[in-house]
């Protein structure tokens, strides 16, 4: 059974580890891959964020101009591979495969939007504010930023992050969930074929130890994580008490109330829709 690989400074790594956890196919239970777990995690963490770090110190004084040709290229290969993508994100996450193709439109949307940085990005100047003053706005990035990714969209959440880190100057770092890594893997082999300097992005499996070592990497500047409320807050904590930047989006549970009026079939296929 394969044991999945690291990303690291633009070579898919081996990762050392006698711990692992299986990743499976919930429609039929068979087992896809493993996955590296344990103490192994704060070692390949460590070597991800010194790749990231060294990327973004030459990545940041890039023209914005430059820093989004490779999203075009992006965009253009998950378009090329969309289908097959959404196939793995049906086989590891037990979605439709329409939710599955949706999820991967929404994931291009996002490139699309972050090619548009030099509008996006544009500053602020206001003239005269007192007698001789003149302020004005200086966007800088930040460095080594970090998303931890959930189970439910292998591939649309890392897209609402990644593409804005890396066309604003920053470099990242992705660790996906460790029950869906299959799509992400799927996706770095395509990333793997844009002109973009060594780390500056990389991917880390692994769970809670993996997560805990990039909370308290004193390099990574910023994390953004969507999951559940509780890890949500356990992050946010821990990663604001280390300094970092920290966006948490936790729960985003939503009730359904079926009146005894309705038309069951209708929302029977409304509620499968929006799982």
């Amino acid at each position: 059974m394969e044991l999945l690989k690291n990303y690291i400074k633009g070579k898919w790594v081996e990762v050392p580890s006698a711990e692992t956890s299986n990743v499976l196919n919930p429609a039929t239970g068979e087992v896809l891959a493993k996955v590296p777990a344990g103490k192994t995690a704060a070692a390949e963490v460590e070597k991800a964020v010194a790749a990231a770090h060294e990327a973004y110190l030459n990545w940041k004084d890039v023209p914005v101009l430059k820093r989004i040709q490779p999203l075009f290229k992006l965009k253009q290969l998950l378009e090329q591979h969309s289908s097959e993508i959404a196939e793995l994100i049906t086989m590891e996450s037990g979605k439709t495969l329409a939710e599955a193709n949706g999820e991967m439109q929404r994931a291009i949307e996002n490139v699309e939007v972050a090619a548009g940085a030099p509008m996006l990005m544009q500053s602020e100047y206001l003239e005269n504010i007192a007698t001789g003053i003149d302020e004005y706005m200086v966007r800088q990035a930040l460095g080594v930023t970090a998303c931890i990714a959930p189970f439910n969209f292998p591939a649309m959440i890392s897209f609402w992050f990644l593409p804005y880190a890396i066309a604003c100057g920053n470099s990242m770092v992705i660790k996906p969930s460790e029950k869906v890594p299959l799509t992400m893997m799927k996706i770095f082999e395509l990333i793997d074929q844009l002109d973009l300097p060594p780390g500056l992005i990389s991917l880390v499996h692994g769970g809670k130890e993996t997560v805990d070592a990039i909370l308290d990497h004193p390099k990574v500047r910023s994390i953004s994580f969507v999951g559940s409320t509780p890890v949500a807050k356990y992050i946010y904590s821990r990663g604001t008490a280390n300094g970092k930047r920290v966006q948490a989006q936790g729960g985003a549970k939503n009730p359904v109330v079926v009146l005894p009026d309705a038309d069951i079939e209708m929302s029977s296929q409304i509620i499968t829709d929006s799982v």
